[in-house]
């Protein structure tokens, strides 16, 4: 009997077990569950100029320390539990990035209560439904596009922080409001439904 053979993958998750296993499971994959929204807003926050593999090593670290990243518990959060907070090794010890984690879920009640969603505002980014992309190599996956960039201003203005361009970007994908994976990937879904642009 002949092994199976490996599948076609986007070269950026290599052959680390715990990137493969995001790619194949997660990254693309429309997720518009709001408590999910939230969570990788957070991390994707938080992986601002570090490397995505170390904020997916940190993720359970992160669910612990952010009571599984419950926006009204987050909300209440206080000097004292910051400090706790910044002294935890499984999370980013970064100052500014964790009271944007707090004040992301304060906006975000504030957003709920106004009767909007993050599920809202990401759809309505890529007009209504998930788009898929069609990209045939990495050259051809942006880091930014102008939806991302209208995105991340009314997220701005929204009081949200850590909502750069280009981490909104990288949320979408990771949430799969765009999938970006490449032609040939084995991720890729069949053509039918979703909105579908060529390249990026």
């Amino acid at each position: 009997m002949t092994p199976a053979a490996t599948p076609v993958r986007c070269p950026w998750c290599g052959d680390d077990p715990l990137y493969v296993a995001y790619h194949d499971e997660e990254w693309g994959r429309p997720n518009l569950d709001e408590r999910h929204l939230f969570e990788m807003l957070i991390l994707e926050g938080a992986q601002a100029g570090l490397a995505w593999i170390t904020i997916l090593r940190k993720r359970e670290g992160y669910r612990a320390a952010f009571d599984g990243f419950d926006p009204e518990r987050i909300a209440r959060y206080d000097g004292r539990k910051t400090a706790k907070l910044l002294a935890d090794p499984g999370i980013v010890r970064n100052r500014a990035k964790v009271a944007a984690a707090i004040g992301n879920a304060k906006a975000y009640l504030e957003l709920r209560e106004a009767g909007g969603s993050l599920a809202a505002l990401a759809l309505e980014a890529v007009g209504g439904a998930p788009r898929r992309n069609s990209p045939r190599s990495m050259a051809d996956v942006p880091a930014r596009t102008p939806e991302s960039d209208a995105l991340s201003k009314r997220l701005a203005k929204l009081g949200f922080k850590f909502v750069g361009s280009t981490i909104v970007y990288a949320w979408m994908q990771a949430t799969g409001v765009v999938d970006d994976h490449l032609a040939g990937c084995f991720r890729k879904p069949p053509s039918a439904g979703g909105r579908q642009r060529r390249g990026a």
